[in-house]
């Protein structure tokens, strides 16, 4: 079902309370993510991309208007099952990696699979999908041990590693050059068109938006325009135009 919606926001409003002062980040975005979509959420800073993914991540809920992630309005879930949809459902990768420093790369991807219920076999799991970014040699390397490039890379190991139903990244490439930006942004092309895996970015990278098949663009909290830049879905296309 490539047609498949995961995400639908209406009129989406999210408004932030600073003292007194009323700060309004979303001002009633209307958009919708399908499977199988390798989209980015463009615009300036301050233009609401970080907000309106936490919002799809349900880490936050809207101010006023309609979003459903996966068939559930997220302002009727509740913080448990909020939590439950981010942890069987969706992968995260962030800016700063957030990997544990205490842990090896392949026991932080294995963290999430052990919360998960996984049993002993969430070991070969994590291996699979180290090998599969190319960080099979590393597994056994704290996250101080690499490289900002193969940390990101183990951050996108740890969030596709459960085969979550969409990944949210929120400015993958900031941190990385363009050699292994590019590196980056080719794995992730790759995990779309051959495990049907979603991905939505927030980003202000020309790298990400060359990359991506959707753009979106966020001004002032609004939905400026929605570019398709390709008809076809990666999930029934071995094509891979540029």
């Amino acid at each position: 079902m490539p047609d498949e919606v995961l995400v639908k926001s209406r009129e989406v409003k999210k408004t932030y309370h600073v003292g007194q002062v009323e700060v309004p980040a979303l001002r009633g975005v209307t958009m919708d993510v399908r499977r199988g979509d390798f989209a980015a959420i463009v615009g300036p800073s301050g233009s609401g991309k970080t907000t309106l993914l936490n919002l799809i991540g349900a880490l936050d809920v809207p101010t006023e208007g309609d979003l459903s992630v996966f068939g559930d309005e997220v302002a009727s879930l509740g913080k448990g099952e909020r939590a439950d949809m981010r942890l069987h459902s969706l992968g995260f990768v962030f800016q700063a990696y957030n990997l544990v420093p205490v842990l090896t790369a392949r026991e932080n991807v294995e963290f999430v699979l052990e919360l998960q219920g996984m049993g002993p076999e969430r070991r070969d799991r994590a291996h699979e999908v180290l090998d599969h970014l190319g960080l099979g040699e590393l597994a056994d390397r704290r996250p101080n041990e690499l490289s900002g490039g193969q940390q990101q890379r183990v951050a996108v190991a740890r969030a596709v590693a459960s085969r979550p139903r969409l990944v949210l990244a929120d400015e993958p490439t900031a941190n990385l050059d363009g050699e292994n930006a590019e590196i980056l942004l080719q794995m992730m092309r790759d995990l779309n068109r051959e495990q049907g895996i979603t991905f939505l970015f927030s980003t202000h990278d020309p790298r990400v938006v060359r990359h991506a098949r959707r753009v979106v663009k966020l001004i002032d909290g609004r939905v400026s325009s929605d570019e398709e830049k390709e008809a076809t879905s990666p999930i029934n296309s071995d094509a891979d135009a540029e």
